[in-house]
């Protein structure tokens, strides 16, 4: 057993615009870089083991949104997609990432497509994982979500049943083929964070604001028709929010993408693995090197396992 292949993991927070950001860091700083944008309701934590397993060969970053994970805010902070793309995009900054492969999934399709719209010369290619940018990937459960707005009788109560136990559970074992290869460890990890003070009101005003998503949709089609990123889907088809439809959607303004899709649910890396990593490898293998982060400062493994204040 080769124990050195094991990478280090620097576990550390920035500050941007007042926000605290945490984020995990692996892999050499001249490697191509894989910006990690984690989903609803969980947070950079749900990279954990791909990291281990791409870690050593490609420089990888995971950081928590606000109202997510270990991030920290200041109080009056407004919880928009707008505003997570805002600190998603100092935090880019604060990092010196100069040109990076987006993974997107679930809420980091929306954050990650508002970076692309900025920045459309920072992006080396797309991973999309269950990240919907069309109507055909719009489950009715999908749609009754993107209906509660703010002007909705209600619409918060709503908003707040689905930041419960058996709902954060069922986000992870729903669709997949043998619920016994999902650990216990993410969703448990997820409710802790909903239930801590004032995070099930930051995200009931995500919930709420999720129509503006929508709206954008044929924005963001158009940019990907524009600009043709190098594109890897990998979709589990057995999604409650996102069925495979959207998988396919994105082939009309990207036709040369890699479609994979799998009998899996919602968070397919919990259960398929060891069949998506080869293809962000094989992908990511091909994306130059050195297209990534400043020489300015430190690559991330270097400061070894824990918290860096």
């Amino acid at each position: 057993m080769n124990i050195a292949a094991i990478p280090q993991v620097a576990h550390r927070f920035v500050e941007v615009g007042g926000v605290r950001v945490f984020y995990r860091e692996a892999g050499p700083a001249d490697a191509p870089t894989l910006l990690l944008l984690h989903g609803f309701p969980s947070a950079s934590h749900q990279f954990r083991r791909l990291i281990d397993v791409l870690g050593n060969d490609f420089h990888l970053v995971a950081p928590d949104y606000p109202g997510f994970g270990h991030t920290e805010v200041p109080d009056g902070f407004t919880y928009s997609f707008d505003r997570l793309a805002d600190v998603v995009e100092g935090f880019v900054d604060a990092l010196g990432l100069e040109r990076y492969v987006l993974y997107t999934f679930d809420f980091g399709g929306p954050v990650g497509m508002r970076l692309a719209e900025r920045r459309p010369a920072a992006i080396a290619g797309l991973i999309v994982q269950n990240a919907n940018a069309y109507a055909e990937g719009l489950s009715e459960v999908a749609r009754e979500f993107v209906a509660l707005t703010p002007e909705v009788d209600g619409a918060r109560d709503r908003a707040a049943e689905l930041l419960v136990l058996p709902v954060t559970r069922g986000q992870y074992e729903g669709g997949t083929a043998d619920p016994t290869r999902v650990a216990p460890d993410g969703w448990t990890l997820d409710q802790h964070f909903l239930d801590l003070p004032g995070r099930k009101a930051a995200q009931v005003d995500l919930a709420l604001n999720y129509h503006t998503n929508v709206a954008l949709y044929p924005r963001w089609q158009a940019w990907l028709a524009e600009h043709r990123p190098p594109t890897l889907i990998v979709w589990g088809r057995n999604d409650m929010f996102f069925p495979e439809a959207g998988a396919y959607a994105y082939l009309a303004d990207l036709p040369d993408a890699e479609v994979h899709v799998l009998d899996t649910g919602h968070f397919a890396l919990e259960d398929k693995l060891a069949e998506v990593a080869p293809l962000i490898a094989d992908f990511l293998g091909r994306i130059p090197r050195r297209a990534g982060i400043r020489t300015e400062r430190e690559p991330g493994p270097a400061a070894g396992f824990g918290f860096v204040r």
